[in-house]
């Protein structure tokens, strides 16, 4: 019998796939190169997507897609209006029980007198108590739609960077309590400064260490 019949049970030698030569390219369709694949198209946007075109992290162009970026100057005024809509109320709560701010003091010594007492007794309760409120009150509107009644009288509102939809519970509070905190409690004109600055400076999106903290950005509303 010869070498080259092929053993009965096994399969000819071109049906063997490891002796198959790979397959020639089809011809080329008009207008397109000989062998070329067109690419994939793009992936759509997420659902209720208001950026349009996922732009976010990993896109080309940063800023693609995305609303325009809110403003600096609008930006402090919206935060100026939600810190009188919380702070007038509270400052008149506090009066019958002396007041949330303690400005007494004679002569020379009366400002470092009023900073000495400004953490002190009842001032101290005030201030957590003014630190809860704004909390609170910050991750409700911010979760809500993203914006505080400052940002929607400014046509303003926060969006989470990666997808543009509005921060979940989670980092609504995060946002929240990096803004407060330390405004409130330890260094607020030094915290007041940076952001600005921040709101001037960072590229590309303008993010203060609240929106860096978690992941948000803010634009114009429309």
């Amino acid at each position: 019998m010869s070498n080259d019949q092929p053993t009965p049970g096994q399969p000819p030698e071109d049906d063997d796939p490891f002796l198959k030569k790979p397959q020639e390219p089809s011809p080329p369709s008009e207008g397109q190169p000989y062998g070329s694949v067109p690419p994939p198209p793009p992936p759509p946007p997420p659902p209720n997507d208001p950026y349009g075109s996922g732009g976010g992290f990993g896109a080309p162009d940063p800023l693609a897609g995305m609303p325009p970026l809110a403003e600096p100057g609008k930006r402090i005024l919206a935060r100026l209006i939600d810190f009188l809509i919380i702070s007038i109320p509270l400052y008149l709560i506090s009066l019958p029980w002396g007041g949330a701010v303690d400005v007494n003091g004679d002569g020379d010594d009366g400002f470092g007198d009023a900073v000495a007492s400004g953490y002190s007794g009842h001032q101290l309760l005030w201030s957590i108590i003014g630190l809860v409120v704004y909390i609170a009150y910050d991750t409700y509107f911010t979760h809500k739609d993203g914006r505080t009644l400052g940002k929607r009288l400014l046509k303003l509102r926060v969006a989470m960077l990666n997808d543009g939809r509005v921060p979940d519970t989670g980092a609504a509070l995060m946002r929240a309590v990096v803004l407060w905190a330390p405004a409130l409690l330890c260094c607020p004109c030094l915290w007041w400064l940076i952001n600005v600055v921040l709101m001037f400076t960072d590229k590309p999106y303008r993010q203060g260490l609240q929106d860096k903290a978690a992941k948000t950005v803010v634009v114009a509303a429309r």
